[in-house]
């Protein structure tokens, strides 16, 4: 990026995430004072191609740190996902005078900002989402708000569940990563585990814990389902089959994507929309801003969407261990 950075334009896009507006703030705010003019995108990609941008100032960013969603909307675009779709918002960008844009969201918002860099548009990306599934980015916005909505979430059914001598087969969101499910099966004390990173056998990793700790004197427990495991109803009325215990099975659903953020999304929101505001002010797109060992750094974004996830085995181990 050769030309000074005279105006800049932020959006997120996919799934909203609790934080997502401490991002936008951050960005808006580190941006104006670098005296760098700013663009509010509504509704992701798709407002590059409908014209759905305002400019921001210092006030269009107050009092929304602490709200959950995204104040500027989020959608999917079809149309923006073709060559001639991104050559329009490209064009619109330098219509606008933007030449810079931060994208805040997950790996397909990634890939929309790889391809708006190569239109000529340079673009860094913000990790935003709650399922915790950006490999090259060891946390990312929205992970610690939905873990604690499911967590109070579970310690609410776990009173019913007590009372009445039951099993709970409660599950979580996370279609692909069981992060959610892992560190809140973790938190809430859950008898049993099951995540799509790991092959599932409901009688050996279910079934038989809940007897064998049924004859410890247990009378009440709790099975944590990731998303992406799915058939929750089905395991609930096998585990009554197959123990004699009352199962019920809740699914919790969007309610973890909403909520006021936690403190630590507000902390890396904010410290990830300054760090993507340098970079573009420094010349440098291309990228995606990650938290690696609890640092903020930035990597090429093409590289950070090649990347495998890791899953965290020696946590499910440790899940594995005291879930007894």
């Amino acid at each position: 990026m050769s030309q000074k950075l005279n105006s800049i334009a932020v959006l997120t896009s996919g799934g909203d995430a609790p934080g997502m507006n401490a991002a936008v703030r951050a960005v808006v705010r580190s941006a104006i004072n670098k005296n760098i003019q700013v663009y509010g995108v509504r509704r992701g990609y798709n407002g590059l191609l409908t014209g759905e941008v305002v400019q921001m100032n210092l006030r269009s960013v107050s009092d929304i740190i602490h709200r959950g969603g995204t104040m500027l909307c989020t959608a999917r675009s079809e149309e923006y996902n073709t060559p001639a779709g991104v050559k329009k918002a490209a064009d619109y960008c330098r219509s606008l005078g933007v030449n810079g844009v931060v994208v805040i969201g997950g790996d397909g918002s990634f890939r929309g900002a790889r391809d708006l860099s190569g239109a000529g548009i340079p673009c860094v990306g913000i990790p935003g989402t709650i399922d915790n599934d950006i490999a090259c980015s060891e946390y990312t916005i929205g992970f610690d708000t939905a873990m604690n909505t499911a967590l109070e979430m579970v310690d609410k059914i776990r009173d019913t569940a007590q009372s009445h001598d039951r099993c709970s087969v409660v599950e979580v969101m996370g279609r692909r990563c069981g992060d959610i499910a892992l560190q809140t099966g973790i938190a809430c004390g859950a008898t049993a585990i099951l995540v799509p990173e790991k092959p599932v056998d409901i009688d050996k990793m279910v079934v038989e814990k809940i007897i064998n700790t049924k004859a410890t004197g247990k009378r009440h427990f709790i099975v944590v389902v990731a998303e992406g495991v799915g058939h929750t109803e089905e395991i609930a009325k096998y585990i009554e089959e197959k123990t004699g215990i009352e199962s019920r099975a809740t699914i919790l659903g969007h309610v973890q994507r909403g909520g006021s953020p936690t403190l630590r999304d507000r902390v890396v929101a904010s410290a990830m929309g300054h760090h993507a505001v340098e970079l573009l002010s420094s010349g440098i797109g291309d990228r995606v801003v990650a938290l690696q060992e609890g640092k903020i750094v930035d990597l090429d974004i093409t590289e950070a969407l090649n990347m495998k996830r890791v899953f965290d085995e020696e946590l499910y181990n440790i899940a594995m261990d005291v879930s007894i």
